[in-house]
């Protein structure tokens, strides 16, 4: 535990060194700039964000306007909502995981929060095995084991959209066994809740993530 707090603590200090250094490259490239040349750069970060403001928009209203059952994900506030045309039948708190990048250069795995639409592939019991990513045993700061197929790593039920994005309840068993870790790129939800609604979930089934 010791050597995996030193390596945490390694990691967070080259992360922060890190970003000073970008600040600090940002800050000469802008500095390098004409006026002109500034409020250009200024003006398309504003069309990219925009643009992210209307597409997550536009997935809201379809997740509202869908006649067929299925979960809508509001990513910024942590909710997760069981609905059908509108009408919210459930409304559940999750937890999101962070925009991350993991693994250590060149080898590295940007991970960011889930957005768009996605379709249910699987459902998975406590006692199901799910194969763990690699980059997620680095980014925990253990050693990546032989055999990564852990039984119940999802907790004791659990939802794989496509895409890889998982909906997962706290497991007791894999690197994921820790109330402080979020897995990023995936979302994590209370065993009950998801129990609640797992009579309605099938394979096909759309997730919208807004």
């Amino acid at each position: 535990m010791a050597v995996a707090l030193a390596t945490m603590l390694l990691l967070d200090g080259w992360l922060m060194y890190k970003r000073v250094r970008y600040e600090r490259e940002v800050a000469r490239l802008r500095g390098g700039m004409s006026a002109f040349e500034l409020q250009k750069a200024d003006m398309i970060l504003a069309a990219d964000e925009h643009r992210l403001s209307v597409m997550i928009e536009l997935i809201r209203r379809q997740s509202l306007g869908d006649k067929t059952l299925h979960l809508g994900v509001a990513v910024d506030s942590g909710r997760m909502f069981l609905e059908r045309e509108g009408a919210r039948l459930r409304e559940m708190p999750v937890q999101v995981g962070p925009d991350k990048t993991v693994g250590t250069p060149p080898d590295t795995v940007r991970m960011v929060r889930p957005r768009g639409s996605r379709t249910v592939e699987r459902v998975l019991s406590g006692e199901d095995s799910w194969e763990v990513p690699s980059w997620v045993y680095t980014d925990r700061g253990l050693a990546v084991p032989a055999e990564r197929a852990v039984k119940g790593a999802l907790g004791p039920v659990a939802v794989v959209l496509s895409g890889g994005t998982v909906l997962y309840s706290p497991p007791s068993a894999g690197p994921l066994n820790d109330s402080a870790y979020v897995l990023p790129g995936s979302v994590r939800a209370r065993e009950a809740d998801l129990r609640a609604i797992l009579p309605n979930v099938q394979p096909g089934m759309k997730v919208y993530l807004y």
